[in-house]
């Protein structure tokens, strides 16, 4: 039997390939203006980059009225010291709040609860710094000076609460809760959002298994959310390095390093110091400013560069979603 029609054997290549896509003005528009926001912001980034590392150039040296005749390490590293310690304590606060907050609302609340509580918490997002240093330097600061001195008199054998209590309550330790506050809402949100990602297929076999929902979530819902508790502690991290209004307004400096959390005597940070002296600042001094300005900036980008990198590393597990 003949046959006129030829078997046309298909290219593996062809047939791996999907067609490509006409090109329309449309897409190309879309892509060209896609392309140039992504090269503006690498541009932007570069161009702050240059400015901060030529403009404090002139303050490296040190030895100016600035730094009060300190070398510039010497002169910057009380300051990098009050920043990193503020930071870390209001991480330390606002991590298990943000965590318990977010399992609350993912399994625990009932649904029309668990939307406004989520709702309230993304609305401290919207709050101005500025709001938060006037509640904690004029409500919070009072509210804790009961707690200070009674800390100062009960446990003086820690470090941390040696004393003598601040009578203004205007310490480190107000400033670390202020920054706990408002770094709760991106924590907060991050953690909800990848506790609401466990597979439902983990939780039912473990709950299935004869767990209680407690077991339930820390033997699925906590490990597979554990990469992004420390994306989100991080993410925290870096705003609460760069905070520079509610520092300025609550805390009050002293000067020196000191682990001390409820004295007078506490160490400014970074921000808060180039914001009180930047206005009156001449000649060098601004240069030296800068310069710190570049050790908060690298300081940060180091820290979100590690959130990033620790994003990019998270493996789900394998399973079923619905």
């Amino acid at each position: 039997m003949t046959t006129n029609s030829v078997m046309r054997v298909p290219d593996p290549a062809r047939a791996a390939a999907p067609d490509r896509l006409p090109s329309r003005r449309g897409d190309r528009i879309f892509a060209g203006t896609a392309r140039t926001a992504a090269i503006t912001i690498v541009v932007i980034l570069a161009g702050v980059s240059l400015f901060l590392f030529v403009t404090s150039l002139p303050g490296l040296s040190g030895h100016n009225e600035m730094t009060q005749g300190k070398s510039f390490a010497a002169w910057v590293a009380p300051l990098l010291f009050g920043t990193v310690l503020a930071s870390t304590l209001a991480l330390l606060i606002a991590v298990p709040l943000a965590i318990a907050v977010a399992l609350f609302i993912s399994h625990y609340a009932p649904r029309r609860v668990a939307s406004g509580l989520g709702y309230v918490i993304d609305l401290l997002a919207a709050v101005p710094s500025v709001v938060f240093g006037l509640w904690g330097s004029t409500w919070l600061a009072t509210q804790l000076k009961p707690v200070y001195a009674w800390l100062a008199t009960h446990a003086s054998f820690i470090p941390f609460f040696k004393g003598p209590a601040s009578a203004t309550g205007r310490t480190m330790f107000t400033v670390g809760v202020v920054l706990a506050v408002m770094i709760l809402p991106i924590m907060t949100a991050i953690c909800r959002e990848v506790f609401l990602q466990t597979p439902r297929l983990h939780e039912e076999a473990a709950l299935a298994l004869g767990a209680t929902r407690w077991e339930m979530i820390r033997m699925t819902v906590l490990p597979y959310g554990r990469s992004g508790i420390v994306s989100a502690a991080m993410l925290g991290l870096g705003r609460a390095l760069g905070e520079t209004m509610a520092v300025t307004l609550v805390l009050s400096v002293g000067g020196g390093i000191s682990f001390n959390l409820i004295s007078p005597s506490n160490p400014a940070t970074i921000p808060a110091n180039i914001a009180l002296n930047y206005p009156d600042a001449t000649g060098v001094g601004v240069n030296t400013l800068i310069a710190s300005g570049l050790v908060l900036f690298v300081l940060t980008f180091a820290v979100n560069a590690a959130a990033r990198a620790v994003l990019a590393r998270r493996k789900d597990f394998a399973g079923a979603n619905g």
